[in-house]
């Protein structure tokens, strides 16, 4: 019996919990049905997306100033500069024009947008080969090797950033968003990349930076198609064809991704080791400013590159072999070991005003200054 009213007191507790929720809820959720979120109708996002695919001078202005930013921010090193131009640059409109065109099985936007599209690319990377063989700069910025090394990372954000685009489209008040996905897929500036490696004549950033877009294009047209069936605009059916071919053409572009993120994964882990190594293991170097840990693998081998600022002359060459040596033995691989080393010189004004029993010992400020000529 006691057990029973136990049970009965615990359900009527718990449904007025349950009542006080609800109550609670409705009473402060209301009907917000101007705020209610829609769909772009078919007619709208149809238009909309043949107004952005088809070539216009106002799409070849835009394209070309976003070039030229693009190029400038690329030589100059400048992560701002390289990041206007990917927000001025129209080229998610024909991309997302193919998706549309493929799920809707409409060949003539299909043709419309590949035609932009393509002479958008070409219009890019030529004054981008322009300005680069007219400044003549022949130094590889970071900016510039960032994208000539794409990896499966840059395929996933091609992939999110298409959902985004697509989805922004199809939404009447989330356009918004556009910017930033222009920003995190970044279209321009591998295709100014690839000017400049034809200007420097180096086919490893050419390849690089060709593939890293080709991964943005493929990537959007996949996950934007997915998008547009998803929310029932065209039909699985018609775009079954273009499906297929996107998804072929990823998995062909995972391979070189897939290597070269394993790569970059194995670099920053033996980066990582003998930054400690150096560090807390040696004593050549555990007293110096270590600026720089580059490595390279070759094949079995592995070139380390360091970079450090110490005292002229505090280094020898045979510290140098010594410390290879322990790398060599603590990390199981021939190891190349290159230093450079900076000379670190260290100069000092003392103020007039300034009560030299303050300034103990400042003789010895003067020990590393070069002499004038």
């Amino acid at each position: 019996m006691a057990s029973y009213k136990f049970k009965r007191q615990g359900r009527l507790t718990y449904l007025r919990i349950l009542r006080f929720f609800k109550t609670w809820w409705e009473s402060n959720s209301g009907e917000w049905k101007w705020v209610a979120e829609k769909p772009m109708s078919l007619e709208g996002l149809n238009r909309q997306l043949w107004r952005s695919s088809v070539p216009s001078r106002s799409f070849y202005v835009l394209l070309g100033l976003s070039g030229i930013i693009s190029t400038l921010g690329l030589l100059a090193n400048s992560a701002a500069t390289i990041i206007g131009a990917m927000i001025i640059a129209p080229l998610m409109g024909p991309i997302l024009g193919i998706a549309y065109g493929m799920v809707m099985g409409n060949r003539r936007l299909l043709k419309r947008s590949n035609l932009t599209l393509w002479t958008g690319v070409g219009l890019t990377i030529f004054i981008s080969f322009l300005i680069s063989h007219l400044v003549g700069l022949r130094t590889v910025q970071g900016e510039i090797l960032a994208r000539s090394q794409p990896t499966l990372l840059d395929l996933g954000v091609a992939l999110a950033a298409g959902t985004a685009g697509a989805f922004a489209k199809s939404r009447r008040h989330v356009a918004d968003a556009l910017p930033g996905v222009a920003i995190a897929v970044a279209l321009a500036p591998p295709l100014s990349v690839i000017g400049i490696g034809i200007s420097l004549r180096s086919s490893e950033i050419f390849t690089g930076s060709f593939l890293l877009f080709l991964t943005n294009l493929i990537g959007i047209i996949f996950s934007g198609g997915i998008v547009f069936v998803s929310q029932e605009y065209g039909s699985l059916k018609r775009a079954k064809e273009g499906f297929l071919i996107s998804l072929f053409t990823l998995t062909i572009l995972g391979v070189p991704l897939g290597f070269s993120l394993k790569n970059l994964v194995l670099r920053d882990n033996i980066r990582r080791s003998i930054t400690v190594l150096i560090n807390k293991e040696t004593l050549t170097f555990s007293k110096t400013d270590v600026r720089r840990v580059q490595v390279e693998p070759q094949g079995e081998a592995l070139i380390v590159n360091l970079e450090v600022a110490a005292a002229e002359n505090s280094i020898s060459e045979n510290q140098v072999r010594l410390v290879r040596d322990f790398l060599e033995e603590r990390l199981q691989k021939p190891i190349s070991l290159n230093v450079q080393i900076i000379p670190l010189t260290q100069f000092t004004a003392p103020s007039d005003a300034i009560d030299p029993n303050l300034e103990p010992d400042l003789e010895e400020d003067f020990i590393n200054q070069e002499p004038e000529n």
